[in-house]
């Protein structure tokens, strides 16, 4: 199960590092302006938002729901195609993407965690980075024309929905300790922890001008399109570390680990935003990626695994506030602001990361 898991993860980190790396870039080669690419990127995230709230209606991510949102993955993804020219179609197919994609990772996490716990769970992560790395390499020395970038989108897609499948036909029980369905919906609460799920919340909303706009940011400050690439692999690469070594830091208290990586954030952010000529200084600030990603993610899912008994639900909720709720916040808010106060992008980001660091503080209290 470990091999399928680590290839799942490759697969599906890559579909993820086309989508955000190069999608931007491929929608303003072929015209749209970065409030329209704003408000597409951000309705994958808004769905990732509204997704959990129906599984309290009695919806359960089983195995049957995760085969579905494969299948829609993989319609989303071919979706590009013939929509890409066209705002509202596009705008369409980016949903379907993203109910797929904020329906997968989640069932995984839980098997990974149950399967490997969170001590050793890096280890098997770490596969998610290097084929978000893989493909930032292969695509760049490809990516002449926008359609170039949607087949590798669509490729990705497919290959996700393949070892998806043989993780899913593997996993025929439920993991220990899930909770029945009506249960879960009975008994799971964010308002418990409000400060907690405040700082999930912001330290996403701080990503967005990262995760929208740093490589047409990075490229319109004169930083070639090869050098963005090296530096979101360079992101990657500190990823990688610290998923390997990570282990013992989980063992500590999580909650001070959180407010450590969204801190290292604001910093992050905020170097990204005085300096975006300066490579060295981009390359800098991009080794924070270990903090701001690696180490955050784990901290986070680790904690949820522990304080809730309805597990796949938590990570849910965890996908649909942060990534979900907060993507959709950070990506709008970032096309509002490299539309008309570009200079204060990253500014943005800095700010948000300080509020979900101050966050996780009162939560840890």
């Amino acid at each position: 199960m470990s091999a399928l898991i680590a290839s799942f993860y490759f697969f599906y980190f890559a579909l993820i590092g086309v989508h955000v790396i190069f999608v931007p870039k491929i929608l303003a080669m072929v015209g749209y302006d970065p409030l329209h690419i704003g408000i597409i990127l951000a309705s994958a995230p808004l769905v990732r938002f509204a997704m959990p709230f129906l599984f309290l209606r009695g919806f359960r991510l089983n195995q049957h729901t995760f085969y579905t949102a494969l299948a829609l993955m993989l319609v989303g993804a071919t979706g590009f195609y013939p929509a890409l020219s066209h705002f509202y179609p596009l705008l369409g197919v980016n949903i379907l993407f993203g109910i797929g994609i904020s329906l997968v990772l989640p069932y995984v996490e839980v098997i990974a965690l149950e399967h490997i716990g969170k001590e050793r769970y890096g280890r098997i992560r770490l596969f998610g980075s290097l084929g978000f790395i893989a493909v930032a390499l292969v695509l760049v020395k490809f990516l002449t024309a926008p359609y170039i970038g949607i087949d590798f989108l669509i490729a990705m897609a497919s290959l996700t929905l393949s070892f998806g499948a043989l993780i899913g036909i593997k996993q025929v029980h439920t993991p220990t300790g899930e909770c029945a369905s009506k249960e879960e919906g009975c008994t799971f609460s964010i308002f418990g922890h409000i400060p907690l799920w405040i700082g999930f919340f912001l330290m996403q909303v701080s990503f967005g001008p990262f995760y929208n706009f740093f490589t047409i940011y990075a490229t319109d400050h004169g930083v070639s399109l090869d050098t963005t690439v090296w530096l979101w692999s360079f992101g990657v690469i500190a990823e990688i570390a610290m998923f390997y070594f990570q282990g013992p830091l989980l063992r500590g208290n999580l909650g001070r680990l959180l407010q450590l990586t969204a801190f290292v954030t604001a910093l992050r952010w905020l170097i990204v935003a005085l300096f975006p000529e300066s490579t060295p200084l981009l390359f800098a600030a991009q080794s924070l990626h270990a903090f701001s990603f690696a180490l955050f993610h784990s901290s986070a899912i680790g904690m949820l695994f522990h304080l809730y008994k309805a597990r796949r639900l938590a990570q849910q909720f965890f996908f649909g506030i942060s990534y979900g709720l907060g993507g959709f916040i950070g990506a709008v808010g970032a096309g509002i602001l490299y539309q008309y106060t570009p200079a204060l992008l990253f500014v943005g980001g800095s700010i948000a990361a300080l509020g979900a660091a101050i966050a996780f503080k009162i939560s840890n209290r």
